[in-house]
Parts: structure tokens; sequence; C-alpha cells
């Protein structure tokens, strides 16, 4: 087994090197398997119509994207990894586009319909090292940026890990830091050929009334928080026991 060394001066971003990495393989994780649920409880959730731009932020190989744009949205990914922005281009629909952007210096305004940012794709990532850790909390900037890309009246939904399940059923691998609200977490990631590395993960969890806080903070208004799971999207009230929590939000 290799070790990734996700502190590499020649990455913006820890993530990097893991994403060279994995590659393709990427979309073979179990948690890549619903987007097709994903894709359309968003449609109906945010009352998307066909046309419409839509940006995916931290958009990994395009698999959301890709669904998205095969019902007739416009749509514009981008992620810090080159490699995936290379893989998600060369099979684009007609409809989607890609490209490289660091989500914590995103420049679009008021330019698309909606905003999304799924399965810890951007937001989430950015209390790792390279972030700015003296801010009360590094994810705000891609929130702020996300914003800043809607239109007046413009829909965002945002994905994020739950502090609750994080620390009730925190694994011998993780480690949370609770002043931080950073887990940080040994694994191994795999590319096609299955060659493994070691790496380190860092995800930051949140509760629904800080996402509620933080939206508010940057000019959204939190219009929902409800518990999900990959491939399991729903109406449903958070709970202590939910991987994941779903914000939608509008800007006003």
């Amino acid at each position: 087994m290799n070790s990734a060394d996700s502190g590499s001066s020649k990455a913006d971003h820890w993530f990097e090197p893991l994403a060279d990495h994995m590659g393709d393989a990427y979309l073979k994780y179990s948690f890549t398997r619903g987007t097709a649920q994903e894709v359309g409880f968003l449609v109906d959730a945010l009352g998307l119509q066909p046309g419409q731009r839509v940006l995916d932020v931290g958009c990994g190989p395009g698999r959301h994207a890709y669904a998205l744009a095969e019902l007739g949205f416009e749509v514009h990914g981008i992620d810090i990894s080159q490699k995936f922005v290379d893989i998600a281009n060369e099979g684009a629909p007609p409809g989607a586009t890609f490209t490289r952007v660091d989500a914590r210096a995103m420049a679009f305004d008021k330019e698309f319909d909606a905003v999304i940012s799924l399965c810890q794709g951007a937001f989430g990532l950015a209390g790792g090292p390279g972030g700015d850790q003296a801010a009360l909390d590094p994810d705000t900037e891609v929130l702020a940026g996300m914003s800043r890309a809607l239109k007046p009246g413009g829909t965002l939904a945002v994905s994020a890990f739950s502090a609750y399940f994080q620390v009730q059923f925190l694994e011998d691998h993780d480690t949370f830091d609770a002043a931080r609200g950073v887990n940080s977490e040994t694994t191994v990631v795999r590319d096609i050929p299955g060659n493994e590395v070691e790496a380190e993960l860092w995800t930051s969890c949140f509760t629904p009334r800080e996402l509620r806080l933080l939206a508010a903070s940057v000019g959204l208004k939190a219009e929902q928080v409800w518990s999900v799971s990959p491939g399991a999207y729903g109406r449903n009230e958070p709970t202590l026991t939910s991987h994941e929590f779903l914000l939608l939000a509008r800007r006003g």
C-alpha cells in the first residue's frame, strides 16, 4: 500500500491527489449509484424547469450534471480536480460543460437559476489542510460563492454530513475535532486496476441549525433542511441518526 501525499505543494486542495489516483474508479463507489433518484428529487423539490441554467459545485466526474443535462437543463460543473474535469468533459452530453475552478474562489455573479453541491463535492471539504483555519467556518466562503452565482430568486441545494451522526458513530479510524466540527478519517482509495493508497479525509459536519445560520449569513433564505442518504433523497425531518442533511435555500 502506498501513501497519498495530501499535503503536496503542487495541489491547491488536499483532495486533488486523491482524485488523481481514483479517476474513473470514483464512479464505482456505492454512494454514486443513486444519481438518478437524487436528481429527480431535486428537480421536483426545487421546482426546476428544462432550459434553466444549473451550476454543479464540486461536480466530480460529472454524474449529477450529466443527469440534469439529459433532462434538458444547461449545466456547468466545476471541480478542483483537473482529472475529474477531464473525465467529465470526455463524455459530456449536450448541455453539460465543465471547468476547473476552486469553489473557495468562484467569480460567478447572478448567472444561474439553481446551484447544487452534493455528496461533499465542495461544501464540507474546506476545513482540512490548506484552508483558512482561522475562519469560524471555512466552508462559508464556498456557500457565499454559490449564493453570488444565483440569480435573484434562484434556488440552492447543498448536502452536508451530520454532526449528530458523526459523533454518535465515531469509528476507530476517525478523529472528530469538537472545536471546529471537522472529522478526520484515515481510509484507502483505489484506482481502476485496484491499486490502493492510504488517504486522510477531512470533512466538516453540521447541524440543521448551523446550516440555516450559514445560509442566512450569505444572503440565502433556508426553506428546508431534510435528512437524506445517497440515493434516498426525500422530505424527511432531521434526525439524530441521519447520515446527511440536505439544505434547500433561495436567494432573495
